[in-house]
């Protein structure tokens, strides 16, 4: 067996996704070679259902302070593993220690936080690389290596009969009326669509025939609970603490609706039709690397898209609060008639 090789990728659940693409090179590139992934326990569930990730290394590390003790005690337990190569994602001086401390002989970086030392296969000229995909994956080429024009495309596999044993246990048996899957938050409240218009797109989804399950962590929970109110017949809370119900709830969904945000990384991994609402972040910069069903933004220019802060600097939020309801209703209609049969 070829010598194992370590990605430490970025721990939001998007970024993590995005870099099954970097899984993907390193296999063609390195066949014999298995993959592991540092990951924490929120991300943990996806490498279940990443193809040619042998395993996980779980490290909740802490984010405030160094944590000696615990990135001492990681290096220990990859020392065990034998790694050959670490490609360490995130540009902190600390996302580099662990590496450094269990010897593993080539540690693959941008320079970051000046990690001369941490880092010994250093690479430069993160910030001219326009995009998290092409930055992570440029890690996985030759230092003069120029970026290939298409990257593989992240995936993620859920067998059918885990779907199936996951839609018993929710009582959700497949039925005449299509499941959409919406997902209403975001990291920040200036990505998020308004809930009222979540509101409204739900009723006109289960106007037209559909169900609507809200997907999410326990921060979604009041404004799933304050969807089902509306119609608890049609409209299922599936939030909750585990991603794993989320990506199976969207593997058995015929659509998604989501804001920018980690499970629209997941839908699209999964190749359901996905919706994204993009109000203060650039598409082209945030969006999946995979296909998506539609990309709904604010019909009108605006000054100050785009917008990284978590809260909407101007105000008004006309980012998001033009964006119709009706909008999303239709792209999701549009996906829902070229859907393809979920089991």
């Amino acid at each position: 067996m070829t010598t194992p090789i370590l990605i430490i990728p970025y721990m939001w659940i998007g970024d993590f996704v995005r870099c099954h693409t970097v899984v993907k090179l390193l296999r063609q590139r390195h066949p014999g070679s298995p993959i592991d992934l540092l990951t924490t326990a929120t991300v943990a569930p996806l490498i279940d259902y990443m193809p040619g990730v042998r395993k996980g290394i779980l490290a909740d590390l802490p984010r405030k302070r160094l944590a000696w003790h615990e990135h001492a005690h990681l290096a220990q337990r990859l020392q065990k593993e034998g790694y050959g190569q670490a490609l360490i994602m995130p540009r902190t001086w600390k996302s580099a220690l662990a590496p450094y401390l269990a010897r593993i002989p080539l540690r693959t970086g941008f320079i970051g936080e000046a990690r001369l030392g941490l880092i010994n296969d250093v690479r430069r000229g993160e910030r001219r690389l326009p995009r998290m995909v092409d930055r992570c994956g440029a890690l996985a080429l030759a230092r003069s290596e120029a970026l290939p024009k298409c990257w593989p495309l992240p995936e993620l596999s859920v067998p059918a009969s885990e779907i199936a044993r996951w839609r018993q246990r929710r009582d959700l048996a497949p039925g005449s009326r299509p499941a959409v899957a919406i997902a209403p938050g975001a990291v920040g409240p200036s990505k998020r669509w308004p809930g009222e218009y979540f509101a409204d797109l739900a009723r006109e989804l289960i106007s037209t025939g559909a169900s609507v399950w809200i997907i999410g962590g326990p921060q979604e929970k009041t404004i799933a609970a304050d969807l089902r109110q509306m119609d608890a017949a049609h409209i299922r809370d599936l939030t909750g603490p585990d991603l794993r119900e989320a990506i199976l709830a969207l593997a058995a969904a015929d659509a998604a609706v989501s804001n920018d945000s980690g499970l629209l990384h997941v839908a699209a991994a999964l190749g359901r039709p996905a919706i994204g609402i993009f109000g203060p972040t650039s598409p082209w910069h945030w969006a999946p690397l995979n296909p998506i069903s539609a990309v709904i933004e604010a019909p009108t220019a605006l000054t100050c898209r785009p917008c990284h802060k978590p809260v909407c600097r101007v105000g008004h939020h006309r980012c998001m609060r033009d964006i119709r309801p009706e909008q999303v209703s239709l792209a999701t209609a549009r996906a829902l008639a070229q859907r393809l049969p979920t089991v």
